[in-house]
């Protein structure tokens, strides 16, 4: 064999060789790139707590502060809605919970009586109002009642007045009966039944003219008529007005006297339009006056305007009581109670709930030191308790104080709490904004949570998982 094919022969080798290498690693990096991607892809799958955004960890686990599982941190990617809903809750720490000042209450069933408070004025009774008037026309010659604030009786005359009118009829009546004893002795009949229509129409003459039945058979037993008539009062009571004086000519249906019976009276109250609704007719209601410190009248819701006053915005209520001993003056003003029973209801404290005008939201405690917003309808608020009509049950421990700090924690990490963001508790916050703990206070200005003051025993925390 020659020299130059001893050299042909390794250098072929040698290039199959390297051919052979080559296809090799050309094979291996086209099968093994989808797989150094999905390492690569796998490397950026982070875990992360729902409560605390600033522990992430690259395995799952449990969160080393509050002990909840790790949700998926994957860049590029939404919570799912699970997760999204866990982002509105609030967890603190025993420590937290004692610096932030929370308190919790269960929401509990409880009788409510709603109780108003308003101002009234004393008023006249106007069923037991009466005026006295003159009958006939005439002179008064004499007053029985000469000064306003006399007791009169309905018994007793309170005037004298003198009537020609009034003298023609008695003086027709005495006629009719002489004239009535002389038509029976007629043998006619139509004549002798005459005289008993005369007496009939004189004496209907007199009771017209305000001559009660006691008047006229003193009239008939008398045989003469009487030249001065008295007046009677049609209910006893109190002269609020004086009208005539004695020696006044009047004429017929000219008032005399004003008279109110103030055994009773009426009390108007001025109810504010967003109470009245809870005023119904026969409530007890107790009144109050300066005059007599310490002492309580009662009464009853006997009536309720149908308008409301456009200047006060206040509906008025009558109420309707006795006046033992004249205590109540008309016009005195006073102060009323009416308390309206609202039967049991499901309560929470006032101070539990958070107005941001558009809705109303407690904090309620799901687990131990974990918080989450309830959307709450509210009803009637009596004293320190506030009805609940929906979005709460029984049993439900809602934090009656530090809800507002329990809101600002939320607010500061970007969840959706009570003041004055629209969404519920579940709002499109994302995985990464989750609220952290921390009371008010631990934050420094800057908007980023404040570490925990005190990990969960057995929590295990290490430093070198923040991400902060």
């Amino acid at each position: 064999m020659n020299k130059s094919v001893k050299v042909a022969i390794p250098v072929v080798l040698i290039l199959v060789a390297a051919a052979a290498g080559g296809g090799y690693y050309l094979w291996q990096q086209k099968h093994q790139a989808p797989a150094g991607k999905e390492k690569a892809a796998q490397g950026q799958v982070l875990y992360t707590c729902a409560m605390h955004p600033f522990i992430i960890k690259d395995k799952p686990g449990v969160c080393p502060i509050c002990g909840m599982q790790l949700i998926k941190k994957v860049e590029g990617t939404q919570a799912s809605a699970e997760e999204q809903k866990m982002l509105g809750h609030v967890s603190l720490s025993p420590t937290q919970s004692v610096m932030a000042n929370v308190a919790t209450v269960p929401a509990e069933y409880a009788p409510l009586s709603k109780e108003i408070n308003a101002v009234g004025i004393v008023q006249y009774d106007q069923s037991k109002q009466a005026k006295v008037t003159a009958w006939v026309a005439g002179r008064i010659d004499k007053l029985n009642v000469s000064t306003v604030g006399a007791f009169v009786s309905k018994g007793r005359p309170v005037a004298e007045i003198y009537s020609p009118d009034l003298v023609a009829a008695q003086q027709e009546y005495l006629l009719a009966l002489r004239s009535r004893e002389q038509f029976k002795k007629s043998t006619i009949d139509a004549i002798s039944q005459g005289g008993e229509g005369l007496v009939a129409s004189a004496r209907q003459r007199l009771k017209l003219l305000g001559v009660k039945d006691e008047q006229i058979a003193g009239l008939e037993k008398a045989g003469h008529p009487n030249i001065k008539l008295p007046i009677y009062t049609p209910l006893s009571g109190v002269v609020i007005e004086k009208v005539v004086q004695e020696g006044q000519y009047v004429n017929m249906g000219d008032p005399l006297f004003n008279i109110a019976d103030l055994s009773t009276v009426w009390v108007d109250v001025e109810v504010y339009e967003n109470e009245f609704s809870f005023v119904k007719m026969g409530q007890r209601v107790e009144i109050v006056s300066q005059s007599y410190p310490g002492k309580t009248f009662a009464g009853r819701v006997s009536f309720i305007y149908p308008f409301l006053d456009p200047k006060t915005r206040t509906v008025k209520v009558r109420v309707e009581m006795g006046n033992p001993g004249l205590k109540l003056k008309p016009d005195m003003f006073v102060n009323a109670s009416i308390k309206a029973p609202l039967g049991s209801a499901l309560v929470v404290p006032a101070t539990a709930l958070m107005d941001t005008g558009k809705r109303q939201v407690v904090w309620v405690e799901s687990q131990p030191g974990m918080f989450e917003p309830h959307d709450v309808q509210v009803g009637a608020r009596v004293g320190d308790k506030v009805q609940i009509l929906s979005g709460l049950k029984q049993g439900d421990k809602v934090a009656a104080s530090g809800g507002y700090l329990i809101d600002s924690e939320s607010q500061l990490a970007g969840g959706s709490g009570g003041g004055g963001h629209e969404g519920h508790a579940g709002g499109a916050a994302a995985p990464g904004a989750a609220t952290a703990p921390g009371a008010a206070g631990q934050h420094q200005g800057h908007g980023a949570p404040a570490a925990p003051a005190a990990p969960k025993k057995g929590g295990g925390m290490d430093m070198g998982d923040m991400k902060m």
